[in-house]
């Protein structure tokens, strides 16, 4: 019988025995529900059976990826939902994430998506939920795959895996309602049963517990910036009529991508213009205030809104916050000892107000430069002086904190919110996580900009994420308006560059399976030469060859 190491201790298991057996014997002592398991240093479903000796140790739904497998479970519960209440020809997208809800659109029906229609679904999610009905997954030949999403009317599927490299497909089935999904899945609906499904702006949003909260359903966090900058670039997808991978590869192989990415860039240079022409008509405005996570294209936007200002007689200087990072032996270090740039302490704040208020008085004021290398600021004879015309385009992850700002007159600021949203599916029931989006910008940016290698993003990014929530993702709905920097195609440029700096992680690194993960998720993607991005592209912030400086 083959001997598994769990939690120090070796216990012997029948072979066949599944690891959701092994976990039903140790979940008493664990605070959340066990979603996976790590064999030998190989992630497994639950679903999955004992065939060898090794060392196991559970993932729980408050670790990222088991939190994954809930939602995406009881997302596949409530499209199974909608097909039984409503009938198999009611098709539901899946279309992005806001805080604690995700956001489903219903087609092909002529029943209203209101609260009587969601209260309805929600109650099918809980019957299913409470009959702990099995879900099981079953490799098919890709033939046969498609043949069979065919039957089931699911067009998206389709098309998806007519560029599917693999010969065979995993396929998920939920009571006779058969499903493919990009993750790891729970065995059974009866592991979701923490969920709440309301009507929302005409689709129905699908609100599930936090990762840091994960047995508990928290009131939906509505953000009305974030929703309508996601369907105002939902929209730009539907113009060009590219509304999930399958559709951007096939018009990749169709020869038609150079003129999709001349419209795509024409909507993003449109929605530019007006993000200015919002800051000319609004009175006294000196400071333009840009912030963002990581990789959201932050430093190109603000180029680009500096060419737009100057159409409208505007002077505009761009200052990155970063340059009034305190002296590195000043610097706050975090409980690991290791220097914590991203913290609102590494800013010295009491000089760079001082410096905007000098400026806003009509004084001549030096600016600094912050050398990263020596690790303090320098003062290299960058004078200013503002005037009647002058407008401070002021870029850092801090710059909507209303800390940052606080000693600066609020009718003088006009804040802008920038992020990397991506709307962008696989298909009609697999996202893409935005953040998969912006780790891959990063990568392919760290390694040409400053030498990293794939292993050292992927190391630095849990930390990195952990800072964005900390201290940018709270101030977002104080923002003025939001900007959404992710081009419809961007991936399949990404793609060639972020491949072999992925394959360069070997098996036994580290980050050896995330790497993997992600090489999987790019494959999805048919690839696009950088020739027709344009040199002012925001892609061209991430891949090099742009016209701005970084």
């Amino acid at each position: 019988m083959p001997a598994l190491m769990i939690d120090g201790h070796t216990s012997n298991y029948e072979k066949g025995t599944t690891y959701e057996t092994v976990a039903n014997e140790y979940q008493e002592a664990y605070h959340n529900t066990i979603a996976l398991i790590y064999i030998n240093g190989k992630m497994r479903e639950l679903s999955k059976k004992v065939d060898r000796d090794g060392v196991l140790t559970f993932i729980t739904t408050k670790d990222a990826t088991g939190h994954k497998t809930y939602c995406r479970t009881a997302e596949m519960m409530l499209v199974k939902a909608v097909s039984d209440c409503y009938g198999p020809g009611v098709h539901v997208k899946i279309e992005f994430s806001i805080g604690n809800g995700y956001y489903c659109q219903v087609v092909d029906s002529d029943v209203p998506v209101d609260d009587a229609f969601a209260a309805a679904i929600e109650k099918r999610m809980m019957e299913m939920a409470e009959a702990e009905m099995p879900i099981v997954k079953k490799t098919y030949p890709i033939d046969d795959a498609i043949a069979l999403f065919g039957r089931q009317g699911m067009a998206d599927k389709v098309k998806l895996f007519h560029f599917r490299r693999s010969s065979t497909i995993n396929v998920y089935n939920l009571d006779g309602y058969f499903d493919y999904y990009y993750g790891y899945m729970l065995p059974g609906t009866g592991y979701v049963r923490k969920f709440h499904v309301e009507a929302y702006s005409g689709g129905l949003m699908l609100v599930l517990p936090t990762e840091d909260n994960p047995d508990v359903v928290e009131e939906f966090r509505d953000s009305r910036h974030l929703f309508e900058t996601l369907k105002l670039s939902q929209d730009w997808g539907d113009l060009v009529d590219i509304a999930n991978v399958g559709d951007l590869n096939e018009r990749i192989c169709q020869g038609s991508i150079n003129d999709m990415i001349l419209v795509q860039e024409a909507l993003q240079e449109r929605r530019i213009g007006e993000i200015a022409g919002m800051i000319n008509e609004r009175e006294n405005v000196k400071f333009v205030l840009i912030a963002g996570p990581s990789s959201s294209g932050k430093t190109t936007f603000a180029h680009r809104l500096a060419i737009q200002l100057r159409s409208f007689g505007l002077k505009p200087h761009i200052i990155s916050l970063d340059n009034y990072f305190v002296n590195r032996e000043k610097t706050p270090v975090d409980i690991d000892g290791n220097y914590d740039f991203d913290c609102l302490e590494a800013i010295d704040l009491e000089l760079f107000n001082d410096d905007m208020n000098d400026l806003l008085d009509g004084e001549e004021v030096e600016l600094p430069t912050f050398n990263f290398k020596a690790g303090k600021r320098e003062y290299k004879g960058r004078k200013m002086k503002l005037h009647d015309d002058d407008i401070l385009i002021i870029e850092g992850i801090h710059c909507l904190n209303p800390k940052t700002t606080e000693e600066l007159p609020d009718e003088n600021k006009f804040k802008i919110y920038t992020s990397a949203l991506t709307t962008l599916n696989i298909d009609d029931h697999n996202r893409i996580p935005t953040t998969d989006a912006r780790l891959l910008r990063r990568m392919v940016r760290d390694s040409w900009l400053r030498g990293y290698d794939a292993r050292q993003t992927l190391n630095i990014w849990k930390s990195v994420r952990e800072g964005e929530e900390q201290y940018i993702f709270p101030y977002q709905e104080d923002a003025d308006t939001v900007f959404n920097s992710v081009l419809i195609y961007e991936l399949s440029v990404i793609k060639q560059y972020a491949e072999p700096l992925l394959f360069n992680v070997r098996k036994g690194e580290p980050e050896y399976y995330e790497a993997k993960r992600l090489l999987k998720f790019l494959d999805y993607f048919v690839g696009v030469d950088t020739a027709a991005v344009p040199k002012n592209s925001l892609c061209r912030e991430f891949v090099g060859g742009g016209g701005f400086q970084l």
